[in-house]
């Protein structure tokens, strides 16, 4: 065995220590990946894994780079853009992607996409 080879081993030994953890962590991202659209929160996501959400969030995000939380705003925000790009309505596309306000999508948008949803909207409808 190479000297890369056993660099890789020890570290996944020290990343990934215990197997059962790390199925819990991608079993919990493949829920958020299936309820995104729903009102879940960490509690719902870390009891799904059967992990302490704390513990839950430091372990998320060493395997992913980021929080569940910022991970869910991630999906909602890609879908939401699916959705305008298909010409629905501002409104309609908030409550579709799982936010409660109007107002937070849009800056949760805006802040992550550079642009706010009603532009990528008009821009989608006037190319179609």
């Amino acid at each position: 065995m190479g000297y890369y080879q056993k660099h890789i081993i020890s570290l996944k030994a020290l990343l990934y220590a215990k197997e059962y953890i790390t199925t819990q962590v991608v079993q919990s991202k493949q829920y958020i990946d299936h309820h995104f659209t729903e009102n879940i929160s960490l509690a719902d996501i870390s009891a799904k894994a059967f992990i302490s959400k704390f513990y839950f969030i430091r372990l998320f995000k060493q395997y992913y780079g980021c929080t569940p939380h910022q991970y869910l705003i991630q999906k909602r925000i890609a879908y939401a853009k699916q959705l305008l790009k298909q010409g629905l309505d501002v409104k309609t596309v908030c409550m579709l992607c799982g936010f409660d306000s109007k107002t937070t999508f849009t800056g949760l948008y805006k802040k992550i996409t550079g642009s706010t949803p009603a532009t990528d909207r008009r821009k989608a409808i006037s190319k179609n």
